[in-house]
């Protein structure tokens, strides 16, 4: 499967890339066959030419056909490699989204988001959570929708901070995946950062590093990503924006989401972070990558290059 502007659609290069791979034997008579190794090969330029055909409105059969019919068996088999590693960069899942608004969004603002969602659906986001997904995926998509996060006093509690500490140094045993949930997702930002720190001063590793040893799969990306938003939201964006505009063909879907939610609130600052960690504007960056009506409406909302 592939994924195209947000569709996962059959892919055709996948197929062929599955059954022109049954021959692992050279034939006695060698050159007598019809397919030879291509003198001119590239794996990035073949890579990159399948992902075109199968980026636009249509697939561009023409191209797979002519790629993927004209390469030898093990020029293929890198193609094949390259192709995946591609693709499964490229793809954005809907678990990753869901972390994104539910994390991401004020209080009021998701209390809305859910309304819109059971208007629109008519069915409540939380019945379709429980549907979609399982474990401590779930649960943490279903405690960030209730919107228990605390608010933040100004007034730093030391003690609160050194038992979650505590709590998440334990909570690395088996069956205590709960307690990462609990802490997650009802303390507050600026309580958490400092809980990250402290964390990171007891046991010499960032807490993100203990995630990836604790968990894996989709509840692993999950709670990374929270990490990231708590961290730094604005970065958090910027890398998002800058994933999106790698891709062979930029994800719009990703871009206008992000450029339209936030360009109320906190654009200003993910400019400023895109620009800090990649050394280009989001600016030219999206005149670079962007093309048609769509470059003008994402220009219009980021709104000016930063020098």
């Amino acid at each position: 499967m592939s994924v195209t502007r947000g569709k996962t659609v059959p892919s055709l290069t996948q197929e062929i890339l599955g059954n022109l791979s049954h021959a692992n034997k050279t034939a006695a008579w060698g050159t007598l066959g019809t397919l030879r190794t291509f003198l001119s090969f590239s794996v990035d330029k073949d890579v990159q030419r399948l992902l075109r055909a199968i980026a636009g409105q249509g697939v561009d059969h023409s191209t797979i056909v002519d790629v993927l019919t004209n390469r030898s068996r093990g020029q293929r088999q890198l193609i094949s490699r390259a192709f995946r590693e591609r693709t499964q960069q490229g793809s954005v899942s809907a678990e990753d989204v869901a972390v994104e608004i539910l994390a991401t969004r004020t209080p009021p603002q998701l209390q809305e988001c859910l309304a819109v969602y059971k208007h629109d659906f008519q069915v409540e986001a939380e019945k379709n959570i429980k549907c979609e997904t399982s474990g401590i995926l779930q649960d943490l998509l279903l405690a960030l929708a209730k919107g228990h996060r605390e608010s933040y006093s100004g007034i730093i509690d030391y003690n609160l901070a050194e038992q979650d500490v505590q709590a998440l140094q334990g909570a690395e045993e088996p069956n205590t995946e709960g307690m990462w949930v609990l802490i997650f997702t009802q303390r507050s930002p600026e309580h958490l950062i400092r809980v990250f720190d402290q964390y990171q001063r007891y046991t010499g590793q960032e807490l993100e590093e203990a995630v990836r040893n604790r968990f894996n799969g989709e509840a692993q990306a999950a709670l990374l990503s929270l990490a990231s938003v708590i961290r730094n939201t604005p970065l958090y964006f910027a890398d998002k924006l800058h994933q999106a505009l790698q891709e062979t063909e930029p994800s719009y879907h990703v871009l206008m989401r992000i450029l339209v939610s936030r360009s109320e609130t906190d654009l200003l600052s993910i400019r400023a972070e895109f620009k800090k960690k990649f050394g280009k504007s989001l600016y030219s960056s999206l005149q670079d990558a962007v093309k048609g009506d769509c470059q003008s409406a994402l220009l219009a909302l980021c709104r000016a290059e930063d020098i």
